[in-house]
């Protein structure tokens, strides 16, 4: 029975519905949270180092320790920045999980109260990253400071920067007939006439029919959004809508034709729900973009004007056209990419393309699907690659300095946690302490 027993890592705990195991300062940690997280982690495969049952109720002890601090400091956080993020990832979840009720079933809890538990969390994690930023503040490193730190590391432990590109872009939208976009202005009409009429309802048309795959599996529903989170011909329809009965009329923004339906409204955000549909390309005028921009690529092979002129006068990309179409990486703030990033974050066909580029070369052009979801023609060059290397101070230095900041703000958040335990009430039950903890200092 002893051996029974010790088989079994505090889930003796499973007997009981719920219960507080942990208490750090003024804040209780209750069974239900520790499992709680543990479904969320299985949700996103993440793997723990150690028992989760261990793992999971540490860091959020930890996180009280944060959230008791802030208390004493004051630190607080806007609600409308935690509805925000609370919207975001109810959609996230629901996209993920696959419907509103499966997701219900998976936490076992109505869609209130799991937006309930996503706002208290969320607001905890903005309030805990806050004050993490307050303890670390602003640590300034000199070049010597930079360069002394990796003098010092094993070549084993420099770090290795993988082969890296910058891409430049030149796009062009084929032309879409008038009879084309008429037709799909005239199907969105004919969505609106049946929602209208009650012949039916405008979620089932959405999931359907809508070209929003964010949304459409949603019944069409895009979530509690502010203004500025949105197109502004977008924002300009739903947040003048007034009446849930009522679809708008159709409209047209940078992803196609659209029309939309009142949710409900809440201060400066509306929730929505709308059917996108896009115009349809046809073959040929896709060959007429792709000989265009065949010719003005020859023309600047022959010298007759230069990649950053054509970018800047003929290209259709607004991202990039003001810069000569060099591709910014949104991650880095940079403009160079490694190849995972550009195939991610820009395009998969734009990767492979510029995987077998020469420096200075001009591709043949191509089709791709643009970051607004609409079919266009491309051509690029590779302005540089820079081949994969162990970091350097003279090639790699804004990346070797955010690596030490990193580490830096690190040992400053550590140090400040082994001090805060010694200050801090803690009680943990006796059948949660049978754990190899990350700091020792819990049980005194």
């Amino acid at each position: 029975m002893l051996l029974l027993l010790a088989g079994i890592p505090a889930s003796a705990q499973n007997n009981v519905i719920d219960e507080v195991v942990w208490v750090v300062g003024d804040e209780a940690i209750l069974k239900s949270d520790v499992e709680n997280e543990r479904l969320n982690a299985q949700y996103e495969n993440r793997h723990f180092e150690g028992d989760p049952y261990c793992v999971i109720p540490e860091e959020l002890a930890v996180q009280k320790l944060f959230l008791h601090q802030a208390e004493i400091d004051s630190v607080t956080v806007s609600d409308q920045e935690v509805l925000q993020q609370v919207e975001q990832r109810a959609a996230w979840l629901m996209d993920q999980i696959g419907s509103k009720e499966k997701m219900e079933e998976y936490y076992n809890k109505s869609y209130t109260q799991i937006r309930e538990m996503l706002r208290e969390n969320i607001r905890d994690g903005l309030t805990v990253q806050q004050m993490r930023d307050k303890i670390v503040g602003d640590i300034k490193l000199t070049p010597a400071e930079v360069r002394n730190y990796f003098s010092k590391l094993p070549q084993d432990s420099i770090p290795f920067i993988p082969t890296q590109v910058e891409v430049q872009i030149i796009t062009l939208e084929p032309k879409i007939p008038e009879a084309e976009i008429e037709r799909v202005k005239a199907q969105l009409r004919e969505y609106a006439e049946q929602v209208n009429s009650g012949e039916t309802t405008f979620s089932v048309l959405a999931r359907f029919y809508s070209e929003d795959p964010g949304t459409a599996r949603r019944g069409g529903e895009g979530g509690f959004t502010g203004r500025g989170e949105l197109v502004p011909e977008f924002a300009n329809v739903v947040f003048n809508l007034t009446d849930p009965k009522k679809v708008s009329k159709v409209f047209e923004t940078e992803f196609g034709f659209h029309i939309a339906q009142l949710i409900e409204k809440r201060g400066d955000r509306v929730n929505y729900r709308h059917i996108l549909l896009r115009p349809k390309v046809d073959q040929k005028d896709i060959d007429a973009a792709l000989g265009r921009l065949d010719s003005i690529a020859d023309d600047i092979r022959k010298n007759k004007f230069s990649f950053d002129d054509a970018a800047t006068w003929l290209s259709q990309d607004k991202d990039t056209k003001n810069n000569h179409g060099l591709l910014a990486n949104p991650q880095t703030n940079t403009s160079r990419f490694e190849m995972q990033q550009l195939a991610g974050l820009i395009s998969q066909d734009v990767a492979k393309v510029v995987e077998g580029l020469q420096i200075g070369e001009i591709s043949k052009p191509f089709t791709m699907i643009n970051s607004k979801g609409k079919q266009v023609c491309a051509i690029v060059k590779l302005k540089n690659r820079i081949d994969g290397h162990k970091a350097t101070i003279t090639e790699d230095y804004q990346r070797l300095k955010g690596i030490v900041t990193a580490k830096r703000s690190e040992e400053k958040i550590q140090k400040w946690i082994v001090e805060k335990q010694k200050s801090t009430y803690v009680r943990i039950n006796p059948e949660w302490r049978k754990c190899d903890f990350r700091y020792p200092g819990w049980i005194k």
